[in-house]
């Protein structure tokens, strides 16, 4: 895979992966990479006494149900929000105008909606998919609560299975990032949101999303220092992509300050 002035993702050796499991780096980037702990975090969401029905964010309030992956627990949603640009999508209790032949924007691993939401609100035509049932109800729920219920539409399905022949203008998945080793089984759909096993989601995403776009669409992942840039580049060479960071951010979670970035993918010509 070539690379361009714009392009950040440095391509490491087919070792990485190996090295990141033996412990050769330093300490700081094997925690925040620790897919033991992001589990902890999933389960510690789950279970919080505190854990809210409702939550503020972007001046708008959002319902949340059980075993949804929860945004006040999280700058990965917010910190989307900003990279895609629609922090700004209208102001609270407005929607921009909606028109028929708007741009299709899918998003991918939905949860409660807020990003879904916010894309309708700024004008899109809107699908949502998540391998989850309780986040397909809670996108539709804030759906439906902010007035975008007739451009929106959430459904159950794993990735891009539910949308064949479709196209969209944009697709976008704000991806479960910390690689956790090939082996690993699901305990539940939460734990989704948080790690993947093998980098399988992600290299499906990578091979598939391509294929779902209209002539000038754009497939987007949101990604961060959570996950191993180096081994999803080398993931996607080896499917013939190229990946291009658009925009990026560093947020700080806890005492480390993690790079988000927001990365386009196309196939290699």
């Amino acid at each position: 895979m070539g690379s361009t002035a714009h392009d950040d993702i440095a391509r490491l050796p087919a070792t990485a992966l190996t090295d990141a499991r033996r412990g050769d780096m330093p300490r700081d980037t094997r925690e925040i990479r620790s897919y033991e702990k992001s589990l902890e975090r999933s389960r510690l969401s789950l279970n919080r006494p505190d854990r809210p029905r409702e939550f503020t964010m972007l001046g708008r309030r959002w319902d949340l149900l059980d075993h949804v992956f929860a945004p006040p627990y999280s700058p990965s949603t917010r910190t989307a929000v900003g990279l895609l640009g629609l922090d700004s999508a209208a102001p609270p209790g407005t929607a921009a105008p909606f028109a028929a032949d708007a741009p299709a924007f899918l998003e991918v691993g939905s949860g409660a909606g807020v990003i879904a939401v916010q894309a309708a609100l700024a004008g899109h035509r809107v699908s949502a998919v998540d391998v989850n049932e309780h986040a397909v109800r809670n996108t539709a729920l804030n759906a439906a609560r902010h007035g975008v219920a007739d451009r929106l539409d959430a459904v159950h399905g794993d990735l891009l299975a539910p949308f064949a022949g479709r196209r969209f203008d944009r697709i976008f998945w704000s991806s479960n990032y910390v690689l956790a080793p090939e082996e690993y089984v699901f305990h539940s759909d939460h734990e989704r949101a948080y790690v993947d096993p093998g980098y399988r989601a992600h290299r499906r995403y990578l091979t598939e999303a391509v294929h779902h776009l209209t002539p000038a669409g754009r497939a987007l992942l949101h990604f961060c220092d959570r996950g191993q840039l180096d081994v999803l580049t080398r993931i996607a060479a080896e499917q013939g992509r190229a990946l291009r960071t658009l925009a990026g951010r560093m947020v700080l979670e806890g005492e480390c300050a993690v790079r988000h970035v927001l990365i386009e993918i196309s196939a290699v010509e």
